[in-house]
């Protein structure tokens, strides 16, 4: 039996922002799909109008396993960037991770399967790509903010800072052009 895919079911228990007061959990798997979706959309808005080469299908595929080593180690954000050591060390387990899921498949799937997980399949300006979609939490900050949650007043100063000194031009044109839209409500959204 491999056992992979059951692991990854496993998602959906893991909650994030596990140390801040949110009014709407988030779970590992509906940030997974979430980062995915934005990073699809950051690779077309790259192939149409900034000329970055990059993958959408391959892109989206490793958003998709971008986080997958949080199933083993837990959501620890906050902690993993406190310091270099602790960055280094969590890279090390993150590492750990993706080989311990790995050895949960035949050889041959987790040989495609590890370079979606570890990264090792993107190039630099499609890992950009992806980090500035996962950098695209930033929504997550608004919609708290939105309902009166001043608990993610910082992180959503932080997350856009972040975003912004990543120079991603395809990052910026969803700032300027999508972000807008998500405080509109679904009639809103959906007249012609």
């Amino acid at each position: 039996l491999y056992p992979f895919s059951a692991l990854l079911a496993r998602m959906k228990y893991i909650t994030r922002w596990s140390l801040m007061h949110s009014t709407r959990a988030e779970s590992l798997s509906e940030h997974t799909c979430d980062t995915a979706l934005l990073a699809h959309l950051l690779c077309l808005i790259a192939k149409h109008y900034t000329g970055t080469p990059c993958r959408p299908e391959v892109v989206a595929v490793a958003a998709l396993y971008h986080d997958a080593p949080e199933i083993i180690t837990g959501n620890a954000t906050p902690v993993k960037y406190h310091s270099p050591a602790l960055r280094d060390a969590y890279k090390a387990l993150e590492t750990e991770s993706v080989r311990s899921m790995a050895a949960l498949l035949p050889a041959e799937l987790a040989a495609e399967l590890t370079p979606c997980m570890d990264g090792s399949v993107l190039t630099a300006e499609e890992h950009r790509l992806l980090k500035a979609a996962d950098r695209l939490v930033l929504i997550k900050c608004t919609e708290e903010q939105r309902s009166g949650n001043h608990e993610f007043d910082a992180a959503l100063t932080q997350q856009r800072a972040a975003l912004l000194a990543m120079h991603c031009p395809e990052a910026d044109w969803f700032l300027e052009h999508c972000l807008p839209c998500y405080t509109q409500n679904l009639d809103e959204l959906t007249k012609p």
